[in-house]
C-alpha cells in the first residue's frame, strides 16, 4: 500500500475532509483531521444539502454510511416552489407527482449539514479529529510536513490534504492561481422557529424550498429539519460592495431597509425573513477558480474541495464535487497501479481538474441567466413550464 506506515494531514473538517478521513481508515491508513472549530458543536451550520447519486451519495456508499443517510435526510425538502417578486406561484412541485426512487439517477435527496457532519464524524475512529487547529503554515522537514496551528500547536505528516475550503491556507503551497469574481454577490440569513416568526413564508415554503425571480436578482429560501429557514438574495454587485456599501450586516433594519431599496416591488411577504432575521447576515462575494487552471503535482500535498476548485452554488455541485473528490483520492491513494504517492496524486488532479472544470461552468452559466432579464421564464424552461 503507497501509504502503509504514512501520516496523513487533512486541514479542515467539512463534507470532503471528513469523507476522505472515513475512507482512508476504512482501509487502515493513519489520519488525522486538523479543524479550526472549537468542538463539533460551536458552529451552526449552513442550509440544506442535495446529494447526487454519481457524487456525494456514490461516495457515502463506499463509505459505508448509506444506512445513516437514509436515517437522517429529509423527503420532501427538495420540493420547490419558483415564484416571481409578488410570490406568485409559477411552478410548484408540491402539487406534482416528483418523487423519485431514491438512488435513482434524477433522485437528490436533501439532508441538513449538521446531520451530515455528525455522520460523518461519528464514523471516525476516536480522537481523529483534531478540534481549536486552525492552520497557519507548514515547513519541509525531512522529506515531510511539520503544521503549525494558531493555538501554538504543531503536527508532522508525511502527506497534507487541504481539505479548507475557498480561503484554503494549503492551497498556496500548490499553486499560486488565484479564484476571479464572478460578479455576484450573496447576502445570506436565517430564521428561527419559521412557522411562529415568519408564518407567511413557512406556509409558501412548505418545509421545502422557494426560488424567486424578477429584475435581475433573486431570492431563496430553504427549510430546515429543525424548523428554522436560511435565505439568500444574490444580485450584481461590484467586487468590493460589501465594505464600500456602509451597511453594518448585524444590524437587521440596515439591512432591512437595504432591502426595501434594493428590491423596490418586490411584495412585503418578504419583508418578514429580513425584520425577523437572526443577525449578523453573512455577506458572500461569489467567486470562481480558472476553467483551464493546472499546476504539477506535488509529491505530498494535494486538494479536494473547494480548496482546490472553488466554484459559484448554482448548480448544487460544490459538497458533490468535495465528496466525489475524497473517494477519487482515496482510490488513487490505493490503487497498486501507481508506483508511488506522487503519482496517485498526479493522476488525481488530472482528472479532478477537468471534472471540476465541466461542473464550474454549468456553474457560472447559471449564475449568468440566473441574475438577468428573463430569469424566471428560464429557470420555468428548465422545468418543462
Amino acid at each position: 500500500m503507497l501509504i502503509q506506515d504514512k501520516k496523513i494531514a487533512i486541514v479542515g473538517g467539512g463534507p470532503g475532509g471528513l469523507t476522505l478521513a472515513r475512507l482512508l481508515q476504512q482501509n487502515g491508513a493513519k489520519v488525522r483531521v486538523y479543524e479550526r472549530d472549537l468542538n463539533r458543536e460551536v458552529r451552526v451550520q449552513g442550509a440544506t444539502l442535495d446529494l447526487h447519486t454519481e457524487s456525494g451519495l456514490k461516495a457515502l456508499q463506499e463509505a459505508g454510511l448509506m444506512d445513516a443517510f437514509k436515517k437522517n435526510y429529509r423527503p420532501g425538502a427538495e420540493k420547490m416552489r419558483i415564484t416571481d417578486h409578488n410570490a406568485t406561484i409559477f411552478y410548484d412541485e408540491h402539487a406534482e407527482n416528483t418523487e423519485h426512487l431514491f438512488g435513482g439517477v434524477f433522485s437528490r435527496p436533501e439532508i441538513d449539514r449538521g446531520p451530515l457532519r455528525d455522520i460523518l464524524l461519528d464514523s471516525l475512529e476516536p480522537n481523529t479529529v483534531v478540534w481549536d487547529s486552525q492552520f497557519v503554515t507548514m515547513t519541509e522537514v525531512n522529506g515531510g510536513w511539520r503544521l503549525a496551528f494558531r493555538n501554538g500547536t504543531s503536527a508532522i505528516a508525511d502527506i497534507v490534504i487541504g481539505a479548507d475550503g475557498a480561503n484554503s491556507k494549503v492551497r498556496p503551497f500548490v499553486t499560486p492561481i488565484r479564484p476571479f469574481y464572478t460578479g455576484v454577490t450573496a447576502l445570506e440569513g436565517s430564521v428561527y422557529d419559521s412557522e411562529k416568526t415568519v408564518p407567511n413564508i413557512h406556509e409558501l415554503l412548505r418545509g421545502g424550498k422557494i426560488f424567486a425571480f424578477a429584475d435581475s436578482k433573486n431570492l431563496i429560501v430553504s427549510s430546515k429539519g429543525d424548523g428554522s429557514i436560511a435565505f439568500y438574495t444574490s444580485c450584481k454587485k461590484d467586487e468590493n460592495w460589501v465594505t464600500d456599501s456602509g451597511i453594518d450586516f448585524s444590524d437587521k433594519m440596515q439591512v432591512t431597509e437595504w432591502f426595501k431599496r434594493e428590491y423596490p416591488g418586490w411584495d412585503s411577504i418578504w419583508l418578514e425573513l429580513f425584520i425577523n432575521a437572526h443577525v449578523p447576515y453573512t455577506p458572500r462575494p461569489i467567486y470562481c477558480m480558472p476553467l483551464d487552471q493546472a499546476w504539477d503535482a506535488l509529491p505530498n500535498v494535494t486538494m479536494l474541495g473547494d480548496a482546490a476548485h472553488l466554484m459559484p452554488p448554482y448548480a448544487g455541485e460544490g459538497v458533490n464535487m468535495a465528496m466525489l473528490d475524497a473517494l477519487e483520492l482515496s482510490e488513487c491513494l490505493f490503487n497498486a497501479e501507481f508506483t508511488d504517492v506522487h503519482s496517485a496524486i498526479g493522476a488525481y488532479e488530472l482528472h479532478m481538474r477537468k471534472r471540476a472544470s465541466e461542473a464550474a461552468l454549468m456553474s457560472l452559466e447559471n449564475s449568468e441567466w440566473m441574475h438577468a432579464d428573463g430569469a424566471l421564464v428560464n429557470m420555468l424552461a428548465m422545468f418543462g413550464q
